[in-house]
């Protein structure tokens, strides 16, 4: 382990940023080596006229490792790291279409990000680079081993004023690296064409249906876990000149929560990541994590286990490129919606004292901040509004991405309901909240129950339909493209 790192009050030296898009890749002795040959093809610039491409990329990558001492987030407890395993990441990958549409896909090594920041960035990237909400999806892969970022469950930890400044100090200097990165991506054009694939990886367990302590026993004796679970490993391939992989963006639904020490590190999609980009060299790997608010990496809590989960998964997606994959046609189509889900009951001055007194630290702080909105004479919103988009990308591929940690029947459900190639990215622009479906909330427990309020919303609990209301603004999305609106 290394030594406990000194806090920087410089904002610009709370996170490192290293960019590796269309330059950095150009300057690999693989892909020079293939631009050198086109060139003396007589192709000029652009790599389209000698292959005959249809589609573009742009490609960076961001170092967020911290540099201070910002809590690790999760498990609601006081965590400060000391050291890493690896480095932390956010990467952005951004297509063109033969139109010229253009969408930006970020993702990251982080447990979550607030409205608030996810706003603060669309907002920089609508400004700057004239981007329609529908074309910007901001990802995070839920890893437990990654710093705390402002507005993000607020109520979590027992942070100081010290604490809060360190953390929002880190939260605006990763913004700053995520919009350089983005402008490295968008600035920086390669041809290539684009492959939809996937594999199977089967690590994941419906953590609702199988208790931790009894599953490698259960895993020893052959005997089948229970409860519904989505092993999909989608693989979108962009291949370049020689057919080159110049960004392998790949999903899998499952809590990144091997681990739970106070290290940094990226979790199996980390080590996953590494994999792939040592096996491809120059290339971009990029990981989003599908509908797995109710998925575990069973069993866990070793490191070991955890480079074991992220060779599992980098070897599905190596299988997928080893299959025949098939030819995304070059043509953009996106759309966005909010869609309001409504809270059960709010709370009340009477049933929030009780919880300020109360044993859990963590519900106390909630109920006392509540208690202090009501009585400055705040209102509270009856609902939440939940982001929805969709990426039609030719006629092979539909892409959707909903907000929080929705639970595995969404992605099993919208598989079913679209006749398309279709992937869902869960933990799609800023955390909502666990998103149970209407089976999960009939069933109560920790996914679909009471637990709004550690999410920091005025309520307990979703209202029963909200299922039905996310599953509306999807089709609504997805209609949406096909009439060519975004």
């Amino acid at each position: 382990m290394q030594n406990k790192s000194k806090l920087i009050p410089d904002r610009r030296k709370f996170i490192g940023r290293i960019a590796t898009g269309t330059l950095g890749l150009l300057s690999s002795p693989v892909l020079s080596m293939h631009r050198e040959a086109l060139l003396e093809q007589g192709a000029d610039n652009g790599l389209s006229k000698a292959v005959g491409y249809q589609w573009q990329i742009g490609i960076a990558k961001a170092l967020i490792t911290p540099q201070n001492e910002v809590w690790l987030a999760g498990y609601g407890r006081k965590r400060v790291a000391y050291g890493k395993i690896h480095d932390l990441w956010a990467k952005v990958i951004a297509l063109k279409d033969a139109s010229g549409k253009r969408v930006v896909m970020v993702t990251t090594d982080h447990m979550g990000m607030s409205k608030t920041v996810y706003e603060r960035i669309f907002n920089k990237t609508a400004e700057q680079f004239q981007l329609e909400r529908s074309q910007f999806m901001l990802t995070f892969s839920h890893n437990h081993c990654a710093p705390c970022l402002e507005d993000d469950l607020v109520d979590y930890y027992p942070s100081d004023e010290q604490q809060q400044q360190a953390v929002k100090e880190y939260t605006l200097g990763m913004e700053e690296a995520l919009i350089a990165a983005i402008d490295e991506a968008l600035h920086n054009w390669q041809d290539c064409e684009l492959y939809a694939g996937g594999g199977n990886c089967t690590f994941a367990v419906n953590r609702r249906d199988n208790k931790e302590s009894e599953v490698p026993g259960l895993l020893a004796k052959g005997i089948p876990l229970k409860g519904v679970v989505d092993h999909e490993v989608p693989v979108l391939a962009a291949k370049g000149a020689g057919g080159h992989y110049l960004a392998l963006l790949f999903g899998y639904a499952c809590h990144p929560t091997t681990l739970d020490f106070n290290t940094w590190c990226g979790d199996y999609p980390g080590f996953a990541q590494i994999d792939l980009e040592s096996k491809f060299p120059g290339t971009a790997a990029m990981f989003f994590n599908a509908c797995g608010g109710d998925q575990n990496p069973l069993p866990r809590r070793e490191l070991a286990l955890c480079e074991k989960y992220g060779k599992m998964l980098s070897t599905s997606v190596e299988e997928a490129l080893n299959k025949p994959m098939e030819k995304i046609s070059s043509n953009l189509k996106t759309s966005f919606n909010y869609v309001d889900l409504a809270f059960e009951e709010l709370v009340t001055l009477e049933k929030l004292e009780p919880i300020a007194n109360g044993r859990s630290p963590l519900h106390a702080r909630w109920a006392k901040r509540m208690i202090a909105k009501i009585e400055n004479g705040e209102i509270f919103d009856t609902s939440y509004p939940y982001p929805t988009q969709a990426w039609q990308m030719g006629d092979e591929l539909l892409l959707i991405g909903i907000g929080g940690e929705a639970v595995v029947d969404y992605s099993l459900r919208f598989k079913k309901e679209f006749p398309q190639k279709t992937w869902v990215c869960g933990y799609a622009n800023y955390m909502a909240a666990y998103i149970p479906s209407r089976r999960v909330w009939e069933e109560g427990g920790y996914e679909g129950g009471p637990h709004l309020d550690e999410y920091g919303h005025p309520a307990w609990r979703w209202r029963g339909d909200v299922e039905d209301k996310i599953a509306a603004s999807v089709h609504k999305v997805v209609n949406d493209t096909k009439k060519g609106h975004s």
